[in-house]
């Protein structure tokens, strides 16, 4: 066997490996029915081998996998992301992984399981995440608030490290508008010491 048909039988195995761990990874963010198809078809040779590879879903029990763009909703692929992320970041042993809004259009349950996910993952490598959600803000060991100052000649954008107070007041924010709030300030409380 030649090695072109060597890595496409590799693939083919690798393929049905990492269909299983998605699923698996992806059921506590709420995706209980998800099933995963990686579909390798022979293609003329490429600098990527000869398979054509398409990633298929199926999200509910009575659909048929389709293509991520046909059948996912944007918090479907948000989760998505991050258990692909979190597998190949495993794998690879990464330094350093980072989540640019992963949890867009996810609810408050989800948010909590993702927040979690993170947290695991920063077990053994570090995360970077920018994120709106308090429940996942609140997991993180350090908090940097990112915002946009004008001067008389442009927009900058800037970053400063919280403090437990400041955190406090950033995630009260979050969660109501107002980091005054004194129910969205508890709320708060409540959040930064789930994470312990």
């Amino acid at each position: 066997m030649c090695i072109r048909d060597r890595i496409s039988a590799a693939r083919q195995s690798a393929a049905q490996t990492f269909a299983a761990a998605l699923e698996e990874e992806a059921r506590p963010l709420g995706m209980k029915n998800l099933r995963c198809t990686i579909a390798l078809t022979p293609t003329r040779l490429s600098p990527t081998g000869i398979d054509a590879v398409e990633f298929l879903f199926a999200f509910n029990k009575n659909s048929s996998p389709l293509p991520v763009r046909d059948t996912a909703s944007g918090g479907e692929i948000s989760r998505l992301m991050l258990v692909i992320k979190t597998i190949v970041g495993r794998k690879m042993q990464l330094p350093t992984i980072i989540f640019d809004e992963i949890d867009t259009g996810v609810s408050g349950d989800i948010a909590s399981r993702i927040g979690m996910m993170m947290s695991r993952i920063a077990e053994n490598i570090q995360v970077i995440t920018i994120t709106h959600l308090p429940q996942v803000a609140a997991r993180g060991t350090s908090h940097y608030k990112v915002y946009k100052e004008d001067n008389e000649t442009s927009t900058e954008t800037k970053l400063r490290r919280l403090d437990e107070t400041g955190r406090v007041d950033e995630l009260a924010l979050m969660l109501s508008g107002d980091s005054c709030n004194a129910a969205a300030r508890e709320t708060a409380r409540v959040l930064l010491s789930a994470k312990n």
